[in-house]
């Protein structure tokens, strides 16, 4: 499997075999779920799947950004209060509430070994590269699970979790804000609450 050079090369790729399998373009390049998976805004989203660039900005300014938009996408899931939030990143990560409030509000660079935790805490994908990669490099790691999953079905873990229990189609995956990883272990979980496990008598 040829390895996509950027973000052109894999949108070029990504539509080739979307009309080659009649699939709609909007379930794996839909702009706010990309915004949400990337921290990104929905606009520079849109620009750059139409093929647009985005304005070069500086990476203490992405990470700013970006934790800003995290912690803002955190609070609108969860219901919580951003003191909520800050004092458990505080009590967790070990700094001060003042400091983890500054970092959440996108007005301080947090320390690498900080960044690091927040990875962690938040459970985003790619490491640190998730707050300072440049966009165009943010969105193409975003889109090539989909590609690999389009050019090998069979590398996609929970697509054979899917087809091993006859589920055709599971847009939360491609539209919602879990990870793959959280997806499969969410399926696995419903799965074993709603099918007889083995042994079980139960008709």
């Amino acid at each position: 499997m040829q390895a996509p050079s950027g973000l052109a090369d894999t949108l070029q790729r990504l539509d080739a075999l979307l009309a080659q399998q009649g699939t709609d373009r909007s379930q794996y390049l839909d702009p706010a779920a990309l915004a949400a998976r990337t921290a990104l805004t929905e606009d520079t989203v849109r620009t750059l799947l139409r093929g647009g660039g985005a304005p070069p900005e500086p990476v203490n300014d992405r990470v700013r950004a970006r934790l800003r938009r995290l912690a803002a996408a955190h609070l609108e899931r969860t219901g919580r209060r951003m003191s909520d939030l800050v004092a458990e990143i505080s009590r967790e990560l070990e700094v001060s509430e003042y400091w983890a409030r500054q970092v959440c509000d996108g007005k301080k660079v947090p320390s690498v070994e900080f960044l690091h935790g927040l990875v962690e805490f938040f459970g985003v994908e790619d490491g640190e590269a998730f707050f300072t990669a440049s966009a165009q490099d943010a969105l193409n790691r975003a889109l090539l699970p989909a590609l690999h999953t389009l050019e090998d079905p069979a590398s996609d873990p929970v697509q054979a979790l899917l087809d091993r229990y006859g589920v055709k189609s599971a847009d939360l995956r491609a539209h919602g804000s879990l990870t793959r990883h959280q997806l499969e272990r969410v399926l696995e979980g419903v799965m074993r609450s709603v099918l007889p496990q083995e042994g079980d008598d139960r008709r």
